[in-house]
């Protein structure tokens, strides 16, 4: 059996079929396997997440990544790294890690337990073309021509091209006869052609970000904010980003509404600006306002405010209205994302109504198979696109 691709879905299919009693050789693009998993979780790899459900996950056909996850969660995930010899811990919001809390920890142990178990790794092999032949397939290599009767595409996605993300193993599932639902960058940050965004960058809020595209609400997400000289990321940025790619490719305007201040209601945050005001200050609004708010922000809430006063005693009831309004309401109109370079992982991938969730094989070609990224299910922030990689991976030698 030869694996197209040494990461995540390939290592862990690779050593599920070697312990399978399978000859298998596992072919890489990189110099070393694992590259992705090596920079995942800030250096730390986020293996998974205690809290998997069919919701976390993204697919035009939803039955698919339900009948994958069947029998495949947390303890199954849990129980395979443990025997590699790698415990794992959980952090915060169900974050699962390695207990070492080093990304390249996972990539070594995976790496020796499948050359331990005979598996053969060849690094800095491209493949260049796939072609089936009766019952072999034949795969034309930069190091090569080789051939095999049981093929694994988990070559990945288009996400993260500076780790070696690319298109090819769709090219090659098209090539075959597969259907390809569009790649969009998920997982990313935000660009906006706004001048102020360059004024606020490197200020970091826990925010609350709402996204309206044609000024339809679509969705909200919480968590930090981080305004860049670009545009915006951080957290709730990375978890809004799949649905603005999606949108902006079907040139919908999209706009975000900020909340920097998510923790106070609007009654609360004007009751509490209320009870600051001291009628005999002369005090500049601008600085009155540093005492609760980022001073790179300021000039940009008084601008979108409307707000008339310009020193502390000139403040009633309406333009304190007005400024409770842009704190909670700061607008951001987003032109573009960072793209697949700054993605985590990509929408869209092979048609998943053409292969098998139980055992990832194509429908269409015998002994074709498909694992990871390279499918049309991509996850939520927070070890689900690890999951999935691993489980399908595992599935994908399940009965071959």
């Amino acid at each position: 059996m030869i694996i197209v691709g040494a990461g995540a879905a390939g290592l862990c299919a690779a050593i599920t079929a070697a312990r399978n009693g399978i000859n298998v050789t596992l072919l890489e693009q990189n110099s070393r396997p694992g590259k992705k998993i090596l920079v995942s979780g800030n250096g730390k790899c986020n293996i998974t997440n205690a809290h998997i459900t069919p919701a976390r996950f993204h697919s035009q056909n939803p039955d698919f990544v339900e009948k994958v996850l069947e029998g495949y969660g947390v303890e199954r995930v849990k129980n395979f790294f443990d025997s590699i010899g790698l415990p794992i811990i959980e952090g915060k919001e169900g974050k699962m890690f390695p207990m070492s809390l080093q990304a390249g920890t996972v990539t070594e142990l995976l790496e020796y337990e499948a050359e331990t178990l005979g598996v053969e790794i060849i690094t800095a092999c491209e493949v260049l073309r796939i072609d089936k032949k009766n019952d072999h397939f034949l795969l034309e290599t930069s190091q090569g021509t080789m051939q095999c009767e049981k093929l694994l595409l988990a070559s990945g996605s288009p996400a993260a091209p500076q780790l070696g993300g690319n298109e090819s193993g769709l090219r090659f599932a098209a090539s075959m006869g597969h259907t390809l639902i569009p790649s969009h960058p998920a997982l990313t940050q935000l660009v906006s052609e706004e001048k102020w965004v360059k004024h606020a960058s490197g200020v970091k809020v826990a925010g609350l970000a709402k996204l309206y595209a044609n000024g339809a609400y679509i969705t909200e997400k919480k968590g930090d904010l981080l305004f860049t000289n670009y545009g915006i990321s951080g957290l709730a940025i990375l978890d809004l980003s799949r649905e603005v790619s999606l949108r902006l490719a079907e040139y919908e305007y999209c706009e975000l509404s900020l909340d920097l201040m998510p923790g106070l209601n609007k009654e609360r945050l004007a009751k509490f600006l209320l009870d600051r005001i001291n009628q005999a200050s002369q005090k500049p609004l601008t600085l009155w306002l540093q005492g609760i708010i980022n001073k790179k922000l300021i000039h940009i809430l008084l601008e979108q405010s409307g707000c008339k006063a310009k020193v502390e005693k000139e403040l009633n009831r309406k333009e304190i209205g007005k400024l409770v309004y842009a704190i909670k309401n700061l607008k951001l109109s987003i032109s573009d994302t960072k793209g697949f370079k700054g993605a985590e992982v990509a929408t869209g991938g092979i048609d998943t109504r053409e292969v098998d969730p139980v055992t990832m094989a194509s429908r269409l070609v015998p002994n074709l198979y498909f694992a990871g990224e390279i499918l049309d299910v991509d996850g939520d922030r927070g070890g689900f696109n690890f999951h999935f990689a691993w489980v399908s991976g595992m599935r994908s030698v399940k009965q071959t």
